[in-house]
């Protein structure tokens, strides 16, 4: 049995409201800080298995960011630089320098983002399957390629389930997690996060409008990577949102950026991982979690 690392609520003023944030796991006063950055459609439990990976070695901060879970009453504008713009009022509230910063898809854009126009507080940017271009995205209206690249993210948004344990279920029948290593408990802490209403019309917390904001800006966020000059890693996985072989950063796109700059940059494949169990599944999470510990300063 896996009992996930306790939760601390921390907040943070920024435009427009309040910003949650949580400390997952015991503070460590000399442990080095990780600020976590979630996906699209997610919210800060999905770091739960990395903090436990990381048993203490570091004191990791993750976010909800505007528009999802206990963040989702922030109103936009959305995309990388409000995003950015919340991490940096979040940094400030933790009097943070040197720090390393983790993001997972949506998030990897974020960091790169913060990085880019704040190198001067990040230590290393750790890229976790996102940060460049989606293939398929350009070219085309970022709101069409929303609609075929996360239409099963999509639809959730617009479902309601008669209890708890009815979005648990749905999760656990997701492709994505079915077969995949992702312990029950972190999953129950990750949906029951997520969910809002009452029983019997729960739904998700992630605002439609926020992700269709953050999708508008995804192919200009994408610049941010290769303008990076920190220390920067991409992990990426090779399989996709549905457990498919198409992953979203493919291998030889992610090489191609580390040696724009291969002094300063990494790239790894995490194996038998998909987009989703690179974070919430415990082997990917303890993978990741092991390139974290060796880039803490």
């Amino acid at each position: 049995m896996v009992h996930p690392a306790p939760v601390w609520e921390l907040g943070v003023e920024v435009s427009g409201g309040r910003l949650a944030a949580f400390r997952l796991g015991a503070e460590r006063a000399s442990a080095p800080l990780v600020i976590a950055v979630h996906g699209i459609t997610s919210n800060s439990r999905a770091w739960l298995p990395l903090a436990r990976a990381l048993d203490g070695r570091a004191s990791v901060v993750a976010v909800d960011l505007r528009g999802r879970a206990a963040s989702n009453g922030l109103p936009g504008p959305y995309g990388s630089s409000a995003h950015a713009a919340d991490l940096v009022a979040l940094a400030d509230a933790l009097q943070a320098e040197d720090i390393v910063l983790v993001g997972h898809s949506l998030g990897a854009y974020i960091v790169a983002r913060f990085a880019v126009e704040h190198p001067q507080r990040v230590h290393t940017a750790i890229l976790v399957d996102g940060g460049l271009t989606i293939p398929g995205s350009e070219g085309v209206d970022p709101q069409v390629f929303a609609d075929a690249f996360l239409g099963p993210a999509l639809a959730r948004l617009k479902l309601t389930f008669p209890s708890r344990d009815a979005y648990r279920d749905w999760w656990r029948a997701h492709p994505a997690i079915a077969n995949g290593d992702v312990a029950d408990e972190d999953l129950i802490a990750y949906t029951d996060h997520d969910l809002t209403g009452a029983e019997p019309e729960l739904r998700s917390s992630v605002l439609e409008q926020a992700v269709r904001g953050d999708a508008e800006d995804l192919l200009a966020a994408s610049r941010s990577a290769h303008r990076l000059e920190v220390r920067a890693k991409l992990l990426c996985a090779p399989r996709g949102l549905l457990d498919q072989p198409d992953p979203m950063q493919p291998l030889e796109q992610v090489h191609a950026w580390a040696e724009e700059d291969p002094r300063r940059r990494e790239a790894k494949l995490i194996p038998d991982v998909n987009h989703y169990t690179i974070t919430l599944g415990t082997a990917g999470a303890a993978a990741v979690a092991e390139v974290v510990a060796a880039s803490l300063p």
